[in-house]
């Protein structure tokens, strides 16, 4: 299991707009501190945490923050229509289309999945495969 995953980032106020616009909605809650952004499931009394946790920070070594060739975090909406509002928010708070949402020939048939860059150039897919919805096909 993945129990977190980290992005660097130079500037974490242009980021915390950027990812704000889209994980709240997702029932991420933010903590913020001098260590960066951490956004976390909510953990009811008793429960273990849900993972993964999603931490944007400055880099360790202080030099700047690059993104991942073939990297890629993905987000789990609720629906397809999630993951339309979603992909515009995130888009509108300095994101960068990396893909419009819709469904992708070499995916699942409800497979229906939006690509962004966040404003570091770090590659994030919001994603919906509910079966309940019409899917490519139909």
């Amino acid at each position: 299991m993945i129990a977190y995953v980290t992005v660097g980032a130079d500037d974490i106020a242009v980021a915390k707009r950027f990812y704000s616009a889209f994980l709240p909605a997702l029932g991420y809650g933010l903590k913020e501190g001098p260590e960066g952004l951490s956004y976390a499931l909510p953990i009811g009394p008793g429960q273990a945490p849900v993972l993964p946790d999603f931490y944007v920070k400055p880099t360790f070594d202080g030099r700047p923050a690059s993104a991942g060739n073939g990297a890629m975090t993905a987000f789990e909406a609720r629906n397809q229509r999630q993951v339309r509002d979603l992909h515009a928010a995130a888009l509108a708070a300095g994101g960068f289309d990396e893909g419009q949402p819709g469904f992708r020939a070499s995916y699942g048939p409800h497979f229906y999945v939006g690509y962004l860059r966040d404003p570091q150039g770090n590659k994030i897919a919001l994603f919906s495969n509910d079966p309940n919805e019409p899917g490519r096909d139909g």
